[in-house]
């Protein structure tokens, strides 16, 4: 089986990684060589640090088994395409477009996306049947669930396929249907803006808000730490698409979540957000 992931950020990285140690044959697809460069250092520093504590992962076996390219021609019989781009709704809907030309009529595309609607994406293709969305969470190879999201007009022959594979995979599956943030995001998205309203009201710090949650109510990680990691400007998109689904008072946008994004403090990936990263 080929597995095809168009996008080779943080997110499409981990994909692809996740697979290819599965033993599937997978061709990640970036813009510029520069960035499946990037791709390529970042996975193999990955598969290196993993290999320590699973003695069976072969490192050099896994790279061989993904191909880096620019060439979407790449991707015209894979039997899967996961698309891990950026969260813009049009951006995506291009692509689909694309995607639906390019690939075997049997092959399933599927979206990444944290957010947005999946019937908008199956919309623009010829194969509504065969569109669905396979949500992975950051970090991908440590991170064991995938939501599985159908529309009203995915087969179910297609969810179960991909839930067979994500099994594969050695992932957990939970199915859902298209609705804005889908289950896990539904739920964090609220208390991690009600964190940082906390913060911007001078309630507490971000130390003790993430102390509180850890120990009150036995989360493993604070809202704001994780928030950091997930990266500001992103939660700021996924808030921003659930306010404006919803358009319900309660899902509004921290006016300190826009500051911080505004001023470039994204969290980790900046070196600063509510904590400061070396």
């Amino acid at each position: 089986m080929k597995i095809g992931v168009l996008g080779s950020g943080i997110m499409g990285n981990g994909i692809a990684q996740v697979f290819a140690i599965s033993g599937y044959d997978v061709v990640l697809i970036d813009l510029s060589e520069k960035e499946l460069k990037s791709a390529q250092d970042t996975m193999s520093k990955s598969l290196n640090k993993l290999s320590k504590k699973q003695k069976d992962i072969q490192v050099i076996d896994v790279l061989n088994r993904v191909e880096f390219t620019t060439n979407k021609n790449s991707l015209k019989d894979a039997d899967i395409v996961i698309e891990a781009i950026t969260e813009n709704i049009d951006v995506k809907k291009a692509v689909f477009k694309e995607l639906d030309k390019l690939c075997n009529p049997k092959t399933i595309l599927a979206s990444n996306t944290s957010s947005l609607s999946i019937t908008e994406l199956a919309a623009v293709t010829q194969r509504s049947d065969r569109v669905c969305g396979l949500h992975f969470f950051n970090p991908v190879p440590l991170m064991k669930l995938v939501e599985v999201t159908g529309t009203e007009l995915t087969s179910n022959v297609t969810l179960e396929k991909v839930e067979g594979l994500v099994a594969n995979a050695n992932k957990e599956s939970i199915r859902v249907i298209d609705t804005p943030l889908f289950v896990v995001n539904r739920l964090l998205v609220p208390m991690i803006c009600e964190a940082i309203l906390l913060v911007d009201e001078g309630t507490a710090s971000p130390e003790d808000i993430d102390k509180g949650m850890k120990l009150g109510a036995h989360h493993p990680i604070g809202p704001l730490w994780l928030a950091d990691m997930i990266g500001l400007d992103t939660m700021l998109h996924i808030q921003e698409a659930l306010y404006n689904k919803k358009e319900d008072p309660k899902y509004k946008v921290p006016e300190l979540l826009r500051r911080m994004v505004s001023s470039g403090e994204l969290g980790r990936k900046s070196g600063k957000g509510f904590y400061e990263y070396i």
